[in-house]
């Protein structure tokens, strides 16, 4: 078994970033594109008010490897949108069904809920991607809608759905 660490992404990890999203199995899974670079993710993972991103870590010869990432994207100049924020994850594919993205979400959820006080979390998932359809129903996520031929993947249009999490506000009104 291995010791997992999940801790705050910075442009260091840019590389290991590019590493996952250069996986075929990856990219289909996700709404990134081919052939990343690392400046692009450098700068990415730059600190923003607007953008958490969490990394997942194991042990390795040279340290700890990244194996998985989970952003949170705010929306602090939105008012009426503060309490929401949309969430993006990849594990890398030789991590994949190894309970990383559990851990992720996990760590995503307890920080939306008890530190920025998020009520409503949004993401984006294909409507064939089974594994990443049964996490986000075991975290509670929602199916709100689908995208019909929302983006193009391997050649075809391919369909999303759009799926959400709502958790009661502290202090809602009737």
């Amino acid at each position: 078994m291995y010791q997992l660490h999940i801790r705050r992404a910075s442009p260091a990890d840019a590389e290991a970033y590019v590493e996952i999203f250069s996986s075929p199995r990856v990219i289909w899974g996700t709404l990134q594109v081919l052939y990343p670079s690392v400046d692009v993710w450098r700068k990415k993972l730059e600190p923003q008010d607007d953008l958490y991103s969490l990394v997942a870590c194991v042990p390795d010869a040279a340290g700890q490897k990244v194996v998985g990432c989970l952003s949170l994207h705010l929306n602090p100049n939105r008012p009426r949108r503060k309490h929401a924020a949309s969430l993006g994850m990849a594990v890398h594919e030789d991590w994949q069904g190894q309970g990383i993205g559990t851990a992720l979400m996990q760590a995503a959820l307890d920080f939306a809920d008890k530190w920025l006080n998020l009520t409503r979390l949004e993401l984006e998932v294909y409507t064939d991607n089974e594994p990443a359809l049964r996490l986000y129903k075991k975290f509670g996520f929602e199916i709100e809608g689908t995208l019909k031929q929302d983006s193009f993947r391997d050649g075809e249009f391919a369909d999303v759905y759009t799926m959400a999490r709502l958790r009661p506000a502290a202090c809602s009104r009737k």
